[in-house]
């Protein structure tokens, strides 16, 4: 009697949820509608050379004639009609405007200039539910540029519930500036520094990464192996295995990779866990050497690089695909088509 009445009152529970929930979808909706309709006569009436006071004019009469609510700062004015300026030309922009909330909208907005990033953040927020500070930590990490760059074999490799979330686990350049290190180190001492700053590390891998060890050691035939660092990602379900090389990419580091997750695979590996993955990070890399080692194989791998300062390469806005090759990689990313839009 007891867990029934407990399973009832969770059933209750999980239905006030999902009707606050929808709720809030509705009244978000209709605030950015609102906030669209008045960006959209702000920047008609500026084409029309009504000049800047209107802003300030309108600011004031909205807040005294409507005290309890907010939103109705010159700022705030203003970047509705950016909001609306800059998105409604765009067609594959204007269908998703209503599809987050405003505050993440001004966060896109001030921190992204190209019309395809502004749709990956918006898409990427809405499929994956970031947080706000989520979503600024995203666009500061250039997860954007890091997608379209990854080198992964996953398309051909991993379930297609789970490709898109795993293409975002794995960036094509992590930046471990937090370490200190000297230009010239060795494998251990770049694998040691990162266990010693093992908070910095998995912030900068991104969401859901938890810590295994390092040296983790597998056995086969009476011969011991060891993984230079092991993690686990809570959201695919998957053990992460990572090698460092302080060098560039060679083709045989791939066949080292797929042993190393095979034996994951077979002996670590729980019933209900999908199937390891494995990242290997180089000091540098050949592009097409890397794509010609990961055209074969079943095991999924991705080939990254790593650097010790905060900057980002400037060969990463040179290496961007082309308009057209962004969109056909951003809608086979977000399967826009069968999510309708």
């Amino acid at each position: 009697m007891e867990l029934n009445q407990h399973n009832f009152i969770a059933e209750i529970k999980q239905k006030v949820r999902a009707a606050q929930y929808e709720a809030l979808k509705v009244v978000n909706t209709q605030l950015i509608n609102l906030y669209w309709e008045i960006g959209k006569s702000i920047a008609e009436k500026q084409s029309e050379n009504w000049g800047k006071a209107i802003v300030p004019n309108l600011s004031k009469e909205l807040r005294k004639e409507f005290p309890g609510i907010g939103g109705f700062s010159v700022g705030n004015l203003w970047i509705m009609a950016q909001l609306y300026t800059e998105y409604q030309p765009i067609e594959f922009l204007v269908p998703l405007v209503r599809e987050i909330s405003w505050s993440k909208h001004i966060s896109i907005l001030k921190k992204c200039k190209n019309n395809h990033e502004r749709q990956f953040y918006i898409l990427s927020t809405k499929k994956f539910g970031w947080t706000k500070s989520v979503l600024i930590n995203q666009i500061e990490n250039k997860t954007f540029e890091k997608y379209l760059l990854n080198q992964t074999n996953f398309n051909s490799t991993l379930p297609e519930d789970i490709q898109n979330q795993a293409y975002l686990a794995v960036k094509d350049e992590y930046t471990f500036d937090f370490l200190n290190l000297i230009d010239e180190h060795s494998e251990s001492e770049l694998e040691q520094a990162l266990v010693k700053n093992i908070r910095n590390f998995l912030s900068e891998l991104g969401q859901n990464f938890t810590f295994v060890g390092n040296q983790y050691k597998v056995e086969i035939s009476d011969n011991e192996y060891f993984i230079d660092l092991l993690l686990y990602h809570r959201q695919l379900r998957s053990l992460i295995a990572i090698e460092l090389k302080i060098g560039e990419f060679l083709p045989e580091y791939k066949g080292k990779m797929e042993f190393y997750l095979s034996v994951l695979n077979d002996t670590v590996k729980l019933p209900h866990e999908n199937e390891a993955i494995g990242i290997i990070i180089c000091k540098s890399k050949d592009r097409t050497i890397v794509e010609y080692s990961l055209k074969t194989g079943s095991l999924p791998i991705g080939v990254a690089t790593y650097n010790t300062t905060e900057t980002l390469p400037k060969q990463y806005q040179n290496l961007l695909p082309s308009t057209q090759e962004i969109s056909q990689k951003l809608n086979l990313y977000f399967n826009l088509k069968e999510n309708g839009y």
